[in-house]
């Protein structure tokens, strides 16, 4: 892509402020300049009495850039993975600048004092998850939403301790263990969104969003134009099926891939072959994450992954850095050599013991020196 390409694009009409994603060839993933870019953005926009609410949205591939039909389409597909392969062989610090800045990031728009509203069609995975979690999330029969980052050998971060444990049930366990992508109603009954609405009608509602003079008006134009229209007509969600949640909620990883395949259905099976395909070592770690994320602070989820991101690339208790790290390895076999055969160590999920888990969850910084040690 050339340098003079704007890859998040922003303007304020109307008293809102707009933020388009602009990295359609990269299915919108986050670059660090990205981050920091959507950073010092919403920063400006929170304390500027002009801007009343925030709208974003991504671009996608079809039609010329900035014409209607590309438009929506395409949200976020996470962070920039290859840049976090090259940066984790070289040791790079800005690896490590960028879960700072993107955890921060998240903090800010989960906290947002000002509406903030997502415009989820498409692609809404990993990081682009972390974009998502304001005030209104609007999904449609095209979304694909899902934190498949047990793939890779890494864990659902952006907060997503925080908001998967706080799904119904123990479809958080679920949907961060197996790395599942749902649609749009699915992610209106999990709880990951608040309505879904046909694609084709994402461009009036977010014109008629500028017409708001007042952040009343925004209030009535979720509770009246989306919610009050759209709501009651939208698609049913798949059923979610009791058992297979009741096994998501056992203790350890072998027992919910047990109780899966004693369960027979076919829902159940195809959970339980994707756990086997899975980092054993990060699916214990996932598990963990999502219990201790149930209880905890937004602040603290965040502090506690990017911990657990250290360590993932520099998981020392392991002796295991670079190539040898299982991120950095989960990273090759799916977008460097794509050969889709990733070297699990341990390869097995009942080889993994506590004593490879529990590091994760110990910080490597003392609380003053912590990188998110402001967030509260």
């Amino acid at each position: 892509m050339s340098s003079n390409v704007i890859e998040v694009q922003t303007a304020v009409s109307g008293g809102i402020g707009l933020i388009t994603l602009n990295r359609p060839k990269a299915l919108n993933a986050l670059s660090l300049p990205m981050i920091g870019a959507l950073l010092a953005t919403l920063q400006a926009w929170r304390d500027d009495p002009a801007v009343l609410a925030v709208a974003i949205r991504g671009s996608n591939k079809i039609g010329r850039p900035g014409s209607p039909e590309a438009l929506f389409g395409g949200f976020c597909a996470g962070g920039d993975i290859r840049f976090f392969h090259q940066a984790a062989l070289a040791q790079d610090p800005a690896l490590g600048d960028f879960f700072t800045q993107e955890y921060t990031l998240n903090h800010l728009i989960q906290t947002y004092p000002k509406p903030y509203i997502a415009f989820l069609d498409g692609v809404v995975m990993g990081g682009g998850m972390g974009l998502c979690q304001g005030k209104f999330r609007l999904a449609t029969q095209s979304t694909k939403m899902a934190m498949p980052e047990t793939g890779i050998g890494l864990f659902p971060d952006v907060g997503g301790g925080y908001f998967l444990s706080r799904c119904p049930g123990h479809v958080g366990e679920y949907l961060a263990l197996t790395g599942e992508t749902i649609g749009g109603a699915q992610a209106v009954a999990f709880g990951l969104a608040d309505v879904c609405v046909p694609s084709q009608d994402l461009p009036k509602l977010w014109a008629s969003l500028q017409a708001c003079g007042s952040v009343a008006d925004v209030e009535r134009w979720i509770a009246n134009d989306v919610l009050a229209t759209y709501a009651a007509s939208a698609e049913p969600a798949p059923v979610w099926e009791k058992k297979i949640d009741v096994a998501f909620g056992l203790k350890s990883v072998a027992s919910i891939v047990s109780a899966l395949e004693a369960l027979g259905s076919k829902p159940a099976r195809a959970a339980a072959a994707t756990l086997r395909q899975r980092s054993p070592l990060l699916l214990h770690v996932v598990l963990e994450q999502i219990r201790r994320a149930r209880s905890m602070t937004l602040a603290d989820d965040l502090r506690m992954e990017r911990d657990m991101v250290e360590h993932c690339f520099l998981t020392r208790h392991l002796q295991r850095e670079g190539l040898t790290s299982e991120t950095v390895e989960g990273i090759r076999a799916l977008a460097i050599d794509k050969d889709f055969k990733p070297r699990w160590n341990p390869a097995r999920i009942d080889a993994v013991t506590p004593e490879m888990v529990q590091p994760f969850f110990t910080s490597p910084w003392a609380a003053e020196a912590h990188p998110l040690k402001l967030l509260a």
